[in-house]
């Protein structure tokens, strides 16, 4: 009987180890790569009708090519600042609050748009809405994907960290299924980041995706897009010993916010959508 509770004390242990650390602090360093098909011809229409006969124009970002990001996390607050050759967006996540502020450089101006999860939701199922409309799009299915992660024997480093392989498979109710190819780090998660690099819509990324169901980080993953593209993030750097500040999410004061609703109606332009890697 000794014997026996000495094994399972044991097994017990181990078990606690194999848990990933929960990580609260951290700078992460990102490299993001799209690629289209060669048969793709010149951007996508930028103006389309919704179900309800509205014209919307659509600004789009995520296009073929390289960019990069850094990923800022301190507790509750998430700051990701990306830079491409459309411009500079910083995006504030207060995980506790459920808000998210996108501040975009680009073409000389500067603005900012403040959103709640509630009003990203309602965005997303209107984008879905109007998504059903083209039937080459692989999301035009508005109903959440079924989940299956499946663990396999291969491993390789990333960004100094040993890494397990795992494919994330996503079934639509159409009966389709689309395949993600993930490496991550059983080590550790990071506090309310389920992943770094190609996040959707206003930074809050709605519905699943599957990364935040591993049990660990995703390093580097690969995610099927719209229009035949393939979109590869990769970690580059992590540090976990660098104190973030404070002032890492402080607003710029040139910047003015307005909120989603304003933006919507009249702030940008009326009947303007943004849409990010779409």
């Amino acid at each position: 009987m000794k014997l026996f509770f000495t094994l399972a004390l044991s097994a017990a242990c181990v078990a606690g180890y194999a848990q990933p650390k929960l990580i609260s602090q951290a700078t992460i360093s990102t490299k993001i790569t799209i690629v289209a098909p060669e048969e793709e011809d010149g951007p996508p229409p930028n103006v389309q009708t919704s179900g309800n006969g509205e014209e919307v124009r659509v600004m789009r970002f995520g296009g073929e090519g390289e960019s990069k990001s850094t990923t800022y996390l301190k507790n509750d607050l998430v700051k990701t600042f990306s830079e491409s050759e459309m411009g500079r967006t910083t995006i504030i996540r207060d995980n506790n609050k459920k808000t998210t502020i996108t501040l975009m450089e680009m073409m000389g101006k500067k603005f900012g748009i403040k959103s709640t999860d509630e009003e990203q939701e309602a965005m997303r199922k209107r984008l879905d809405s109007m998504m059903k409309t083209r039937n080459d799009n692989p999301l035009a299915e508005n109903s959440e994907p079924k989940i299956n992660i499946v663990y396999l024997d291969e491993s390789k480093k990333i960004a100094g960290y040993d890494c397990k392989k795992a494919l994330i498979l996503s079934t639509r109710s159409n009966g389709k299924t689309d395949t993600s190819l993930v490496w991550y780090s059983p080590d550790f998660t990071l506090q309310g980041v389920s992943s770094t690099g190609g996040g959707g819509g206003f930074g809050s990324q709605t519905g699943s995706s599957g990364l935040e169901l591993l049990k660990g980080f995703p390093l580097q993953y690969e995610r099927n897009m719209g229009r035949g593209r393939k979109m590869t993030v990769l970690v580059t750097k992590i540090d976990f010993e660098k104190a973030v500040s404070d002032k890492e999410f402080e607003i710029p004061k040139d910047i003015e916010i307005r909120s989603m609703k304003d933006m919507q109606g009249g702030g940008v332009g009326m009947g303007m959508q943004i849409r990010v890697g779409g």
